[in-house]
C-alpha cells in the first residue's frame, strides 16, 4: 500500500504481494516473555504488608527525632511518654536558664539574630544539647498560632519516681521525713513552685496522683527554677491507698484546708510529716481528706479568704522548717 513504508513500526512480510504494512514492532514477543520472580509483599506498595511496614517505619523516624534535622512532628493526642516541645525565644531561653535537659534546640532557617537566640544558642552548645537548623515550615507545623518565633526546645519526659522508694529515700536522708502530695492540681505552674519550695525548705519529695493531675512539663521544671533536677517527684497510681501506705509506717498525714481543725500556729511539724494539697477552687477530695490525722489551716487576715496552692504549700514548709531548725 502507498505510503505504508513511512509509517512507524511498518515490516515487510515476505512471500506476499502486499507493500508495507504495520506490526507491533516485537511487543508481543516481549509480553511472551518471563517477568521474573514475584517481588516480596513488602515490596509491592498497595500490598497491606507494605502499608504496615511503611506505618512502622514513619513511627520510628518520629521517635527518633531529633536525631536528624527535622523538628517533630505534632501529636494528636497528649502521650506522657512522647517528648514535649517548648516554643518561643522567651520560654526557650528560661528552660534552658533553670537547666531543663533537653536533647535539642531547633532553629528555624533564617531567623534574626537577637539576645535571647544569641543565648538560647550558647547554652545548648555549653551543655551538649544538639543543635539543628530547620526549614521554618517544620516549626510552623508545631504551633497553632505560628508564634515560635523561629525557635523550640525538645524536652524528654520526665523520669517519675515510685511512692516507696520516695518514702525510704527520705527515711535514709538523715533528717524526719518531710513530703508533699498534690491532690487536684492541675495547674504546672502550681507543681513547679511547689517542687521549689519542698527543695528551699528541706523536703526530700513530691508525690502527685497519675490522673487528674498536673505532670512535670517543660512549664513546670520552668517554674520550680531547676529544682525538678534535684528533688524527685513520684506518681502514684491511687494516691488515698499511697497515703494509707505512708500512715502504717508511721508518717503523719496533713492535709492543708482554710476551715482546718489545727492551726499553724499549734501544729508540731518536727515527727515525719507528709503535707497533702488541695486545688484552690475544690480542696481536698473528699477520700484524701478521710486520710489526714489532721487538717491544717493558716491563720489570715479576715480580708483574705485562701491562699494559692503553692503558696500555701510554701507557708506550711517554712513553718515546720523554722520548728526543725529550732
Amino acid at each position: 500500500m502507498a505510503g505504508n513504508s513511512q509509517r512507524r513500526g511498518a515490516i515487510r512480510k515476505g512471500g506476499t504481494k502486499k507493500g508495507a504494512v504495520v506490526g507491533s514492532g516485537g511487543q508481543r514477543r516481549r509480553g511472551l516473555e518471563a517477568r521474573g520472580a514475584t517481588p516480596p509483599a513488602v515490596a509491592r506498595t498497595k500490598h497491606p504488608a507494605a502499608k504496615r511496614a511503611a506505618a512502622k517505619s514513619k513511627a520510628e523516624a518520629k521517635a527518633n527525632t531529633g536525631r536528624g534535622g527535622s523538628a517533630p512532628r505534632p501529636a494528636g493526642r497528649k502521650n506522657d511518654d512522647a517528648p514535649e516541645v517548648v516554643l518561643g525565644r522567651n520560654p526557650v531561653v528560661e528552660c534552658l536558664r533553670a537547666g531543663v535537659p533537653a536533647t535539642a534546640l531547633y532553629v528555624a532557617v533564617g531567623t534574626e539574630n537577637d539576645e535571647r537566640l544569641t543565648e538560647s544558642v550558647r547554652i545548648a552548645a555549653e551543655t551538649g544539647i544538639s543543635i539543628l537548623e530547620v526549614p521554618r515550615t517544620d516549626l510552623d507545623r508545631l504551633s497553632a498560632n505560628g508564634l515560635h518565633q523561629g525557635l523550640a526546645l525538645q524536652v524528654p519526659p520526665y523520669r517519675y519516681a515510685h511512692p516507696d522508694d520516695l518514702l525510704v529515700s527520705a527515711r535514709d536522708s538523715g533528717q524526719p521525713a518531710l513530703l508533699v502530695a498534690l491532690d487536684n492540681i492541675t495547674d504546672p505552674r502550681n507543681l513547679g513552685a511547689v517542687i521549689r519550695s519542698v527543695a528551699a525548705f528541706g523536703g526530700q519529695g513530691v508525690v502527685i496522683p497519675q490522673r487528674r493531675s498536673a505532670s512535670v512539663s517543660a512549664v513546670a521544671w520552668r517554674t520550680s527554677a531547676g529544682a525538678a533536677a534535684r528533688l524527685p517527684v513520684a506518681r502514684a497510681t491511687n494516691l488515698t491507698r499511697t497515703l494509707k501506705d505512708w500512715a502504717s509506717k508511721g508518717v503523719r498525714v496533713v492535709g492543708l484546708d482554710a476551715g482546718g481543725d489545727t492551726s499553724l500556729d499549734d501544729f508540731d511539724g518536727s515527727d515525719p510529716t507528709v503535707v497533702v494539697v488541695g486545688s484552690e477552687g475544690k480542696g481536698l477530695s473528699r477520700l484524701v481528706r478521710e486520710n489526714c490525722d489532721n487538717i491544717l489551716g493558716i491563720p489570715m487576715s479576715g480580708s483574705v479568704e485562701s491562699l494559692n496552692a503553692s503558696v500555701a504549700a510554701g507557708v506550711v514548709l517554712a513553718e515546720i522548717a523554722r520548728q526543725r531548725r529550732r
